[in-house]
């Protein structure tokens, strides 16, 4: 050891004075010593003595070393381990910080010394471990080493000595043992946590340059250890260093994370660190994702979220990450180990826990995306952890999955991807899936409600836990139990799912969902039936299962319940029973069940003796009857029962001929007895004299209560009795087929047609209403039953089939007369028909509510009140007649609904024209009132070109047609070509029928909210059935007539014929009694036709699912196509589609309806209109036809499959609407000329106003010519009684409000259209140019200009309902000018003049809409003043958005405000409010210019 070697100083005096230039001076030792002198020396060293010569030469380098470490406090060599260090390091590394620097040779001897010393691994490691201090304790043990290194002057040369001797220990790893440190981790650690570094850039170079070729195992640990070697000096060369090792290497990715994390990076450096990181989500491995996302959400800022987002959405891939299956496995708390999708999902949680800006950037993120492409399972993940995250962002979540549902974007099998075959680590968010679920089967759209319905299914199927299947139930019946008819619908279906694929697992918890049976009271018929079918499978499943602890009870406890609502007296009960038995039935008694059922001998008999129950229970009801009887028909056509309960059926259904059939003796009746003091005769006998019978209706009507009954029930057994003949004959009705033309027996026609009404008594007018009602439901049944066998039916020889179309079309003209009678006779004498399809009461009931009927009601309110008030009068003055009387006593009752339908028809049938089908007018004299009938010197007039509108009021109550009669339609070509009629003519009254019927079976299929009310409470099992799709299968060979039909009915109009002559003829074959007062209008059928086919087309391709079908799309266009597209009609296009094409179908049908227009526009105003309506509809159908397929990013659309073609439509769609708007009306058309005529057409001369003007090249352009000089032409209504504008004919002082309020909205659309570019331009990222802002500001100065002159409009028109219009839209239009005041400071300096002339003309407006706001305050107009404060509190806003505006721009504009005198329309100063101070009357005027005063807006209180 060198210190145990060194001589200790001689006493003697040197012999020689001479210094060895590497000893060091004495002086420097008396410094030192001076220096030190409260320092106490080590007993065991000995102050050392300045040396000899000899002594200093013979002294080797590390001696030197040593020899100074010593001087300075340290002993080198330590025979008990590390190097010895001084108590006091500090002036330890201060006296080592003097000598070097003093003497530089003295710190490179030192240094290389020290070099050679730790050339020895033994010598360097113990300078590498911790040294004990001397006589003293500290908590902090540094090693030598680590000492030197704080010592400035060498610092820099000790690292990088240190670094370069770490390369010759790479080999030296301490993994396999944990007694000592390895020597790289030692020489580490010597850098960790210095005081400070002299050069931080010299050593993190050197540092990172070691660093790049470090094994792999010290590159990651020294890369975490940066931040604490090298600090925050150099982060910028760190950064870029790990970035390219990063791209060498990405197993570092998880130190370089940790460093990027530990360091203090500023904002750039920050963002280059993410970039790298999100560089590597492609490329990393899987089990390093959980910390690299953890890295990118933590460190994402509002400058960067979208973009980390973005990048996170399309490379992380969260579909088979998992590293393998972690099945038996129960987490209880714990994330499985090789799951790392769990570890993913866990991070990216607690992530957006505490960041919640990313929660919001992820959702601004997903909602910008448009394309279902973009979509990921990835999105499905982040809205869910989002939607757990709490309350603040669960709204926001849901309305997105709303949106993309509804868009399409998001698709059943993403959820599939999370759930399916992952319950282990999705078990944590089985919580928030279902909430969602629950959210979703809540909505109103039936396509939410199919998502909850999958969800519901998929989270049953994949938590087979009981606890978790118990909440799924839970949720569905408390859905069950909300009252919401579509809510409940979508639970039961998803319960219906449930019980049919997994019924084995849902019956041990059928106890979780027997509560449905306390809601049966307010479920609808649909609803009831899914409720048995779920019960009856699951009896079903438990009776064939051989092993079931549960044997029985679910079926015993259905049967239990059955019988019980079918024995009760409350028909509600025992209807819920009927259907609860023929559901058992359609289980229990099923031929495809034989095979189980041999071992279970008493289901047959069972199912079969409750049938039989339930049929008993009902003989006496006619309603439950019914129900049981076409119940028991859509079960027929629907399952095969086995062969015991065919015949039971089949025997009861042989009753119908001794009940309702008379045998007749050579075609006649075979006595002529009276019924009822009535005379009846033989009506509509096709068969002639071989007739061998009759259906008995009159005799029956007149006889006991027990025949009436037996009546309303005819038709459903009749069409019970067809289908089990049908179904015995394969589908032949041959054995029934005389009741198709046998005659009826009904009272005689004379009675019906003829003065001698008015004498009949009130029992047997009830009885002539009553036996025409049970024929036309008879007939309506035989063309349900018999239009099976002319479709495609085979069985008939090709004579039959001819021989039964001409009797469905002769029945078809009976049904037409008989209903044209029946309403005739209703209004003579009002009833309330009997419900021949009553099971659909609930759904009735709800229709009530519909506003339709609420404002029917309130006129039948006002009606009966001014009719009871009349009654009283006369009482007073006795004039009033015993009859009188008689109705004022029943009128003292409360109305019934049937009641309060017969008075709304009849008094709107003496006040207005009558109705069509869509609510339109039609042309047709009206009907004659009730009290001009009751002269006896008047005759009965049936109109059979007229709607039966008391008939259409209890429409609901007879039997429907079902979709196969339809196909009549179809039948009338081939009827005329082998007639020798050759009027078509003839036909239209069928054919109206029919359309009426198709157009109300197409508004069935449409939501709720859209139905009529005549036409939402008609339906029965067997249209139930039909989906929307199925019914436009069934009616797609139609299509083709529809066309037909309509050129038809366009082509008599043309002619202008008025004949009934081949009409009278055909009448008297089809055996109808002559009615000698029948008013049959071709011209009113043949526009009735037109436009009911025009609305059938309509509904249809705005059919909901029809854009699915293309191939139906297509028929359906095809069928409109003219015979040759001129090519005129696509020169303006870009590019001509292709033939064949449904761009090319579009178009050509919309040339063909636009020769309709063209031709029927100089004919009818109205019909011109609805083929206007039409073009709109197919260009609506057009445009979101092709946004479906952009939206599936259909390859088609690349293939000539493009929108060019729809702007040139909408131009000449517009221009279209323009001709209709300019034509003038004739007075030989079927339109009224006169102005009650415009009055009736005032909501249509709007629509097609809109149509103009929002289909136009530029509707700012023509707003500002109608609003600003066409308008003003219309004098007010005292001035002119007729058309005075000369360019619009439809313009008048009629129609003026409804101009004024289409100008209105539109102006107001355009505005906010306006708004939205303002908004984008402002936007930093916008690339907007000057031109882009003058131009808006150009089209908000028309927007001012039009809202201006409609204002000032009220100034010369007095109408109250103006003057409302002008107060709420100028108001509305005020409050959005608002939002566009930012733009306009921002655009001040360039466009001053422009801006200050719009303001200006808009204080035209303002000081209007103020005198309007005051005097109908003073005149208490009440239409007026509830518009006031909204409208007010936006003028002030103005004022007070214009005063910021100028004040916050330097302009040499002055701004000043004042009271504005109270003037009224016509500006004279209202007397009452007259100032002594007249000075500034000239300053108030509208006329003032800019020059003549300062820029002003004014208020007034």
């Amino acid at each position: 050891m060198v210190l145990l070697n060194r001589r200790l100083p001689s006493r003697k005096r040197p012999s020689s004075t001479f210094v060895p230039p590497l000893a060091t001076p004495p002086k420097i030792l008396k410094t030192d010593v001076s220096i030190d002198d409260g320092v106490a020396a080590s007993p065991a060293v000995s102050p050392p003595a300045r040396p000899s010569s000899e002594q200093t030469d013979t002294l080797t380098p590390v001696e030197k070393m040593a020899s100074i470490l010593a001087d300075a406090g340290c002993t080198l060599i330590n025979p008990a381990g590390p190097p010895c260090l001084p108590s006091d390091l500090h002036n330890f590394r201060a006296r080592l910080h003097r000598n070097f620097s003093s003497d530089s040779s003295l710190r490179n001897d030192f240094l290389s010394a020290f070099s050679t010393y730790l050339s020895s691994p033994n010598n360097f490691r113990r300078v590498l471990s911790f040294s004990n201090r001397d006589g003293s304790y500290s908590g902090r043990n540094d090693s030598l080493v680590r000492v030197l290194l704080l010592v400035p002057c060498i610092q820099l040369d000790l690292q990088v000595m240190l670094l370069e001797k770490l390369p010759e220990y790479f080999d030296d790893d301490d993994t396999s043992s944990s007694v000592s440190p390895s020597m790289p981790r030692l020489i580490l650690n010597q850098f960790r946590w210095l005081d400070f570094l002299v050069d931080s850039e010299a050593f993190s170079e050197k540092l990172l340059q070691i660093l790049s070729v470090c094994p792999v195992y010290l590159k990651k640990e020294l890369i975490g250890s940066l931040p604490e070697i090298i600090g925050n000096q150099s982060n910028k060369l760190v950064v870029s260093s790990l970035d390219q090792m990063l791209q060498d290497d990405s197993s570092i990715i998880l130190p370089v994370l940790d460093s990027f994390s530990n360091l203090n990076l500023d904002d750039q450096l920050q963002d280059q660190a993410i970039t790298i990181a999100l560089s590597c989500i492609r490329t990393i491995d899987s089990t390093y994702l959980p910390c690299l996302l953890r890295f990118l959400f933590l460190s994402a800022t509002s400058a960067n979220a979208r973009r980390v987002i973005t990048q996170v959405r399309e490379h992380l891939k969260l579909v088979g990450l998992s590293t393998g299956p972690t099945q038996n496995n129960k987490l209880k708390g714990m994330l499985p180990v090789d799951n790392v999708e769990a570890s993913i999902l866990d991070t990216l949680r607690s992530s957006l826990r505490f960041k919640s800006i990313i929660c919001s950037e992820i959702l601004k993120e997903l909602g910008s995306l448009k394309k279902a492409r973009d979509h990921k399972v990835i999105d499905i993940w982040l809205l869910m952890l989002i939607y757990m995250n709490g309350e603040s962002f669960r709204k926001n979540v849901e309305k997105m999955f709303k949106k993309k549902i509804a868009e399409g974007c998001i698709v059943a099998t993403m959820f599939d991807q999370c759930i399916y075959g992952k319950k282990e680590f999705v078990q944590e968010y089985f919580p928030a899936f279902l909430s969602l679920s629950e959210f979703l089967l809540a909505c109103k759209e039936e396509k939410m409600r199919d998502f909850g319905i999958h969800i519901y299914t998929l989270l049953f199927k994949e938590f087979v836990d009981t606890y978790s299947r118990q909440e799924v139930l839970s949720a569905l019946v408390s859905h069950v139990g909300s009252g919401i008819v579509f809510e409940v619908s979508s639970a039961l279906d998803s319960l219906f799912k449930l019980a049919s694929l997994y019924p084995d697992q849902l019956i041990p918890l059928a106890s979780h969902i027997n509560g449905i049976f306390d809601y049966l009271e307010a479920f609808t018929v649909d609803n009831l039936h899914k409720v048995y079918e779920i019960f009856t499978l699951l009896a079903h499943f438990e009776r064939c299962s051989k092993t079931n602890s549960f044997r029985s009870s679910i079926a015993d406890e259905l049967l239990m319940i059955v019988r019980k609502q079918v024995s009760s007296t409350d028909l509600k009960y025992k209807k819920m029973g009927i259907i609860g038995t023929l559901r058992i039935i359609a289980c229990f008694g099923e031929a495809n069940n034989r095979a189980w059922l041999l071992s279970q001998n008493v289901d047959h008999g069972e199912a079969l003796e409750l049938l039989k129950v339930c049929l008993n229970s009902c003989q006496q009801l006619s309603s439950p009857l019914i129900l049981l009887y076409d119940e028991l028909i859509s079960l027929l056509n629907q399952k095969t029962l086995n062969p015991s309960s065919i015949e039971w059926i089949t025997k009861h259904a042989a009753e119908f001929e001794s009940t309702f059939l008379l045998d007749l003796e050579k075609g006649q009746l075979p006595n002529k007895d009276l019924y009822c003091c009535l005379e009846g005769e033989l009506w509509m006998n096709l068969d002639g004299d071989i007739s061998p019978i009759c259906l008995n209706i009159l005799p029956m009507v007149s006889s006991s209560q027990q025949s009436s009954v037996l009546l309303q029930v005819l038709p459903a057994k009749f069409l019970l009795l067809s289908t089990i003949e049908r179904l015995m004959n394969q589908g032949n009705l041959s054995g029934i087929d005389a009741v198709l033309g046998c005659p009826l027996h009904l009272p005689s026609s004379k009675i019906i047609c003829e003065s001698s009404w008015n004498n009949l008594s009130g029992k047997q007018k009830q009885v002539i209403c009553l036996s025409l009602y049970y024929a036309i439901n008879w007939i309506r049944e035989l063309l349900n039953a018999f239009c099976t066998q002319v479709g495609k039916f085979n069985a008939i020889s090709q004579t039959m089939k001819v021989e039964i179309i001409s009797k469905l079309m002769k029945r078809l003209r009976n049904l037409v007369v008989l209903e044209g009678l029946l309403n005739n006779c209703l209004k003579l004498h009002p009833m309330s028909l009997p419900e021949l399809s009553p099971h659909m009461e609930n759904s009735a009931a709800s229709c009530l509510t519909q506003p339709s009927f609420l404002d029917l009601e309130k006129r039948t309110e006002h009606m009966k009140n001014d009719e009871v008030s009349s009654t009283m009068k006369k009482k007073k003055s006795k004039k009033v007649s015993k009859e009188t009387t008689t109705d004022a006593n029943m009128k003292v009752r409360q109305m019934t609904v049937v009641e309060l339908l017969r008075k709304a028809n009849k008094l709107t049938s003496q006040a207005e024209n009558t109705r069509d089908s869509s609510g339109s007018a039609i042309d047709r004299p009206t009907d004659p009132p009730a009290n001009q009938n009751n002269d006896s010197s008047k005759t009965v007039t049936v109109d059979i070109s007229a709607v039966a509108n008391l008939v259409e009021a209890q429409r609901y109550k007879f039997r429907p047609l079902d979709v196969g009669c339809f196909s009549i339609l179809g039948f009338s070509m081939v009827q005329n070509q082998d007639s020798d009629c050759v009027d078509s003519a003839i036909e239209l009254p069928l054919h109206l029928y029919l359309l009426r019927e198709l157009h109300y079976r197409l508004d069935a299929y449409y939501p709720p909210n859209k139905q009529l009310l005549s036409k939402c409470l008609t339906s029965s099992p067997s249209l139930r059935s039909l989906t929307r799709i199925d019914f436009l299968s069934n009616i797609r060979p139609l299509f083709p007539s529809l066309r037909t039909h309509l050129c038809s009915a366009l082509d008599i109009l043309t002619q202008g014929i008025e004949s009934d002559e081949h009409f009278d003829t055909e009448v008297a074959s089809f055996g109808i009694p002559n009615l000698t007062h029948r008013v049959v209008l071709k011209s009113a059928i043949a526009g009735s036709v037109f436009k009911e086919a025009l609305n059938c087309f309509i509904k249809i391709i705005n059919l909901p699912g029809i854009l699915i079908e293309r191939s139906m799309l297509s028929d359906l266009l095809g069928a409109f196509q003219p015979r040759e597209i001129p090519c005129s009609f696509f020169s303006e296009m870009k590019a001509a589609p292709l033939p064949g094409s449904i761009n090319y179908l579009y178009c050509g049908a919309y040339y063909f309806l636009e020769e309709l227009l063209e031709s029927g526009i100089c004919k009818s105003f109205m019909l011109a209109s609805e083929v206007l309506f039409t073009l709109e509809s197919l260009l609506i159908s057009a445009r979101n036809f092709l946004h479906k397929l952009e939206e599936e990013n259909d390859k088609r659309l690349q293939k000539g499959l493009s929108m060019d073609f729809l702007p040139k439509l909408d131009n000449r769609l517009s221009t279209s609407a323009s001709k209709i708007l300019k034509h003038g009306v004739n007075s030989d058309s079927l339109d009224n000329s006169n102005d009650n005529g415009w009055k009736s057409k005032g909501e249509r001369v709007g629509k097609i106003l809109h149509i103009y003007l929002v289909n136009s090249d530029s509707t700012s352009d023509l707003l500002e010519e109608l609003a600003c000089y066409v308008l003003p032409q219309v004098p007010t209504g005292r001035a002119s009684k007729g058309n005075d504008a000369e360019v619009f004919p439809a313009l008048s002082s009629a129609t003026f409000l409804v101009w004024y309020r289409v100008l209105q909205e539109e102006n107001l659309v355009v505005l906010k259209k306006l708004i939205k570019e303002v908004t984008l331009i402002g936007k930093p990222s916008s690339a907007g140019q000057p031109e882009d802002a003058e131009v808006l500001l150009k089209n908000l100065e028309k927007s001012v200009n039009v809202v201006v002159s409609l204002v000032n409009l009220c100034r010369i028109h007095e109408k109250i309902t103006v003057h409302a219009v002008a107060i709420k839209y100028g108001g509305n239009f005020m409050d959005c000018f608002l939002k566009v005041f930012d733009f306009l400071q921002s655009q001040f300096q360039s466009h001053s003049v422009l801006i200050i002339k719009m303001v200006r003309e808009l204080q035209k407006a303002t000081r209007t809409l103020q005198t309007l706001c005051s005097e109908a305050k003073g005149l208490k107009q009440t239409a007026i003043t509830r518009k006031i404060p909204v409208t007010k509190r936006s003028l002030e806003s103005f004022l007070f958005h214009v005063k910021a505006l100028l004040h916050t721009t330097t302009s040499g504009c002055t701004f000043w405000m004042g009271n504005l005198k109270h003037k009224d329309l016509m500006g004279q100063v209202v007397s009452s409010q007259v100032y002594l101070d007249c000075q500034d009357d000239g300053d108030c005027e509208d006329g003032v210019t800019a020059e003549e005063q300062p820029i002003s807006v004014d208020s007034c209180d």
